[in-house]
């Protein structure tokens, strides 16, 4: 048989007395302590994560999360107080690291903050040492310590600034410095004089700015550590734009009035920042600017609606403010264990100068839980506490079902196992109470005071009460006392009912354990131990056997009047005792708040699972009659709930198939309200929605007019617009071909020019070069006929002029060297001037193309604009109209309810007159009756009159509705005609627009083939000039063939590969072009038929809306005409009815006296 594990599943309560105690993790997720347990509850999801607690702590000091919201640092007192770092991301809140002060002897840190990036964790010392320990926490390494006051200036706060991880800030009682870590020690960087003045909390609102705020209520601004000025607190919204005051602040006057509520808690956020100030209430603060602060929001704890009387509830004091990573959901916790919250977004939605807060998920007991109890047919728990109030929880859903406060403190609670009745134990009396459907209710009180214990039997026909030492069972049918057990020598401290309600056992201080018998009142076992004070006693699950725990901190079983086992003692001692129905496990509470899981049958040995649960006392603890849940409460005033598993984690199988109920009680009296009251809704709703119809109608009528008249309108816009700009575009086109043409013309002649201008030069330098030449031929000829000629007379003389004329020709040469080079630069030249006009012209041509097109998207762009600026005024023009119309129905119907007052009042009026006159008649003679029988008389034959007229009128009402009928059958043809006409012109908008949009993109590709057209035609004449000049370069070389050769090959390498290289491409195009076409022509095919399909099926769309619309137009017509044909039957029946009472005999004055005054009533009903 596996071992059976509790495990805890929801907590109601929140632990008061640490620092810091509530805060978000993300924006659906807060995190608080709770019990011996940190919780993380989600909001939306309703459920809980724990994260436990060390088991030697001694409670819970302070408590901080880090700014990357990924870790959770606790702070624990004792006798070495140490710091728990927990991270959140893990399922179960592993436990990351334990920091101390080392080898200080610290007991308690008061207050921890993180670092911005969070790798720095700092701790505040309590009393008297005020010490700041600073730890690099991931390494478990103390970085510095530092004292940061006296014992008489007790420090209250630590923070980080958000912006440097290394600077600090601390205030308190007549402290306020700032310190920052530099070289492995904390060193103060500012100390303000502020001797006076306590400040309570503090927060920073920028890198140099700190808001600090005192139990005098004031909030004080300090730069840089330096006080500046004070943020006056009446400056509200709504008042003249008065700027926060500023104060020149001194220690003198630091004093104010001890009735001006402190501030507690303060955050600062994006917007500003919020504080508390005085019990129950939170201002929000908005940046004006760089140093103005304005209030502009007032939130207050709501009074407790559970409360009959005065409440505390309003006067809580505030002692922590988060807010929600988005800043949607602003929290707070109170003094009195309470969590409230509020939506930002709706505070700022909200113009209204008070708001309140709401319970984050509902109210908790704020003080020590004194009863327990719950009931078979329903999954409720009740409890009470010291704070006089009484709850009904649902342990399935995890809801308070129902609260109630009282004047007296409640000691006891028990539940009826039907759930629909409850024994309370006050101060004074035993009450029996009922529980209705939205309260507690007393119907019985009994002479019990001060009742410590109470418990109904399990069939629920009996209660037992425990009044002082006595033990004293009622009847609950006739709540009479039927038995009174006396035996206790002290106060009884449990009783307990047996399954089948034959016997009560019971346990008091005196260190007895009595087994009583219910029928004769007798004591069938009895064990007594004068040293032990009994705090617990159960049934085991078969009834045989009792369980007992005491002050001896050891658990007993006791059976004919001898313990059979008992547990060995432990440290703590044993306050609470539950056994399962299963009989597989014993449950027990201990003094220091632990819970205890015990195999049954008993272990001789200490054999036990302790889990963390309370941070008190357990007081009680029960477990559900289908052992899936165990619930404790505790002195700290938290209700958990455990879920009850093996170790496999499977519940416990129950032998008893308990079947939950939902019926609830509810007074004749109430019944009656709320069914009086859903009947006049039900008028109310069908009276709405008959002037809902009607304005519908007139609505629909307006908006169709105005609808109408603003597409004739939108369509006159879109064809003007659409001729203007048709004619603007046609303009620039034509423009734009002139200008291309003209600029084609200047450039073609502009060529000419220079190419004729060129080959001139050329041909001038060509002939000087020929003269050069034959002159040079000229010389060698002269020279040889002389060197001839004289080679007989002077051999010498010719070697000299021979070397004389080598030197000459060589300076010739180099001469023609030089011609020839100046000219190769010149014709370099040349063409580079030519291919730059060449290169500048196409550029000009680009640009002026580049113009063109950025005007065409440019005025595409202001048209799509003007498009989208027409569309959004239209929306804006509809929802004018739509608020218009909304205040117009108000004012009618504020002008009915004014109408329907005033015919009320004048009919109550008419009534008070006819009254008079009644009083008056009776008091006449017989004579006045004889006279008002001949009225009765003439009246009786105005009647027959009033009988044909109203049956004339009801023919000719049938007459009129034929014919309406028939108007309304032909209008209904002429609709559908109208709408057929609609569509069609729809259908043949659409095609012309598709056909419009077929030839602009066809115009389109036209525009495209002619430009590559133009743009071949200008390359094949550029190469056709560059082909020409190459070739007359190539005539001067006539003369020297190897030249010459290699010009031509380089004029064929060069142009004949570039001509077949644009043929190839011009073929690729073609083809490119003709796929290119072929698919646009497919993608504009499926785009227009898809528009067809859209139109096809708005059109649809809106003909069916136009049908129901007309329909419903008809049928609200119809049942008008049904209603006025209803009332004019009634008015017709009512009056066959008098006629028939006035032709009856009369049977006595009084009745005819009667008829007389009530007939002008009815006629002026009629």
């Amino acid at each position: 048989m596996s071992f059976v594990v509790a495990q805890s599943h929801f907590i109601f309560g929140v632990r008061t007395g640490v620092r810091n105690n509530l805060c978000f993790f993300d924006e659906q997720t807060v995190v608080f302590p709770s019990g011996n347990s940190c919780v993380c509850f989600n909001t939306v999801q309703r459920w809980q994560r724990f994260i436990s607690g060390s088991e030697r702590s001694q409670g819970m000091r302070a408590m901080t999360i880090s700014s990357n919201r990924r870790y959770l640092a606790v702070s624990d007192y004792g006798e070495r107080a140490t710091v728990t770092v927990f991270d959140l991301q893990h399922e179960q809140g592993r436990k990351r690291k334990v920091l101390s002060a080392g080898d200080m002897s610290v007991q308690e840190f008061i207050c921890i903050a993180f670092s911005p990036d969070s790798k720095y964790l700092i701790g505040l010392t309590g009393s008297p040492e005020w010490m700041l320990i600073l730890w690099l926490w991931e390494k478990h390494k103390l970085l510095a310590t530092l004292k940061t006051t006296n014992t008489n200036n007790p420090v209250t706060q630590v923070s980080f600034n958000p912006y440097s991880n290394t600077q600090l800030c601390v205030s308190g009682t007549g402290v306020f410095k700032l310190f920052r870590y530099s070289e492995g020690a904390l060193k103060p960087s500012s100390v303000a004089k502020v001797e006076s003045i306590n400040f309570l909390c503090h927060t920073w609102v920028s890198e140099h700015r700190v808001i600090a705020g005192t139990d005098t209520g004031r909030l004080l601004v300090f730069e840089s550590g330096d006080l500046r000025r004070e943020i006056s607190m009446t400056c509200v919204q709504g008042q003249p734009a008065r700027q926060v005051e500023v104060k020149k602040i001194k220690d003198a006057n630091v004093n104010e009035g001890p009735s001006v509520p402190s501030i507690t808690a303060i955050l600062s956020y994006s917007k500003g920042f919020a504080c508390s100030r005085g019990p129950g209430t939170v201002f929000l603060f908005e940046q004006t600017d760089e140093n103005g602060y304005r209030k502009t929001r007032e939130i207050k704890i709501p009074l407790d609606a559970y409360c009959s009387g005065v409440t505390l509830a309003e006067y809580q004091q505030i002692d922590t403010i988060c807010i929600s990573p988005a800043e949607e959901t602003l929290a707070i916790s109170t003094n009195r264990g309470q969590l409230y919250s509020v939506c930002l977004s709706s505070v700022d939605m909200n113009k209204e100068d008070k708001l309140h807060f709401e319970f984050l998920s509902q109210s908790f007991h704020s003080s020590s839980i004194t009863g327990l109890s719950i009931c078979i047919r329903k999954p409720l728990v009740a409890t009470c506490s010291l704070d006089r109030s009484v709850r009904i929880w649902n342990y399935e859903t995890k809801v308070l079902e129902l609260c109630k406060e009282f004047q007296e403190e409640a000691y006891s609670v028990a539940l009826h196992p039907t759930g629909l009745f409850i024994l309370v134990g006050f101060s004074d009396r035993l009450r029996l109470m009922n529980l209705l459907i939205d309260d507690i209710r007393t119907f019985k009180e009994f002479t019990v005071r001060s009742c410590r214990e109470c418990a109904f039997s399990n069939g629920g026909h009996m209660f037992a009460a425990v009044n002082g030492n006595i033990i004293q069972i009622y009847s609950v049918t006739s709540f009479d006392n039927i038995l009174n057990l006396k035996g206790h020598n002290g106060k009884v401290c449990r009783i307990e009912w047996s399954l089948d309600d034959s016997r009560v056992v019971s346990c008091g201080v005196d260190g007895a354990v009595y087994e009583w018998n219910t029928q004769s009142g007798k004591r069938e076992s009895e064990s007594v131990l004068k040293s032990c004070s009994y705090t617990g006693v159960a049934f085991s699950s078969d009834c045989k056997t009792i369980l007992a725990v005491g002050t001896d901190l050891t658990l007993k079983e006791i059976q004919d009047c001898q313990v059979l086992r008992e547990v060995p003692a432990d440290e703590t001692a044993h306050t609470a005792l539950a056994v399962s129905h299963s009989g597989r496990v014993v449950f027990t509470g201990t003094s220091s708040g632990t819970v205890r899981a015990i195999k049954y049958p008993l272990p001789i040995q200490k054999e036990w699972m302790t889990y963390q649960a309370h941070s008190g006392p357990v007081t009680k603890m029960v477990i559900t009659y289908d052992d899936q849940f165990l619930l404790t409460v505790s002195e700290d005033g938290c209700l958990l709930i455990w879920k009850i598993i093996d170790k496999e984690g499977r519940g416990l199988k129950s032998n008893k198939h308990i079947v939950h109920t939902e019926e609830i009680l509810i007074t004749k009296s109430d019944l009656e309200e709320k069914t009086q009251h859903m009947l006049e809704m039900k008028m109310r709703l069908e009276e709405l929605q008959m002037e809902n119809e009607y304005q519908l109608r007139l609505k629909d009528m307006n908006y169709n007019e105005k609808l109408r008249e603003l597409s004739d309108n939108f369509v006159q816009q879109i064809e003007s617009l659409k001729t203007s700009q048709q004619t603007e575009m046609e303009k620039q086109e034509c423009e734009n071909q002139q200008n291309s043409a003209e600029l084609i013309m200047k450039h073609s002649k502009e060529l000419k020019d220079l190419e004729l201008s060129y080959s001139q030069k050329l041909i001038v330098e060509h002939e000087k070069y020929q003269d050069l030449q034959q002159k040079h031929q000229r010389m060698q000829e002269d020279y040889e006929k002389q060197l001839k000629s004289a080679e007989d007379r002077k051999i010498q003389a010719v070697e000299e002029l021979t070397k004389m004329y080598e030197a000459k020709l060589q300076e010739k040469a180099e001469l023609l060297a030089q011609c020839q080079e100046d000219t190769e630069q010149k014709i370099s030249v040349f063409k580079a001037i030519i291919k730059q006009a060449e290169e500048d012209e196409e550029r000009k041509i680009l640009e002026i193309q580049t113009n063109y097109e950025k005007k065409m998207k440019t005025e595409k762009q202001t048209n799509t604009n003007l498009k989208g600026k027409n569309s959004i005024m239209a929306q804006k023009f509809i929802s004018l109209q739509k608020q218009i119309d909304d205040r117009s129905a108000d004012i009618n119907k504020l002008k009915q309810e004014r109408q329907r007052l005033l015919g009320l009042i004048r009919s109550l009026e008419s009534d008070i007159e006819d009254l008079k006159r009644q009083i008056s008649g009776h008091e006449k003679t017989s004579q006045d009756k004889d006279h008002i029988i001949s009225c009765l008389k003439r009246k009786n034959q105005e009647l027959e009159k009033l009988k044909f007229v109203l049956e004339f009128q009801l023919n000719e009402l049938k007459q009129k509705t034929e014919p309406l009928q028939h108007d309304i059958n032909v209008k209904k043809e002429r609709i559908s005609q109208l709408e057929e006409e609609l569509i069609q012109t729809d259908k043949s908008n659409a095609q012309l627009k598709l056909t419009v949009s077929e030839l602009k993109l066809k115009l389109k590709t036209r525009d495209k083939e002619m430009c590559k057209e133009s743009q071949k035609v200008k390359d094949l004449e550029t190469h056709l000039q560059r082909l020409k000049s190459d070739l007359h370069n190539c005539v001067g070389f006539i003369q020297e063939p190897k030249t010459l050769k290699d010009n031509i090959q380089m004029i064929y390498a060069r142009y004949v590969q570039q001509t077949e290289r644009v043929e190839r491409t011009n073929a690729d195009d073609t083809v490119q072009k003709a796929l290119r076409h072929q698919c646009d022509r497919q993608e504009r095919t499926v785009n227009g038929l898809k528009m067809r399909l859209v139109k096809s099926a708005e059109e649809h769309e809106k003909v069916y809306t136009k049908i129901m619309k007309e329909n419903m137009t008809l049928i609200a017509e119809i049942n008008e005409l049904r209603k006025e044909l209803h009332l004019a039957r009634t008015q017709a029946k009512d009056v066959r009815a008098q006629l028939a009472l006035l032709k009856k005999p009369k049977k006595s004055q009084p009745i005819l006296e009667e008829a007389a005054y009530q007939e002008p009533k009815q006629l002026g009903v009629s």
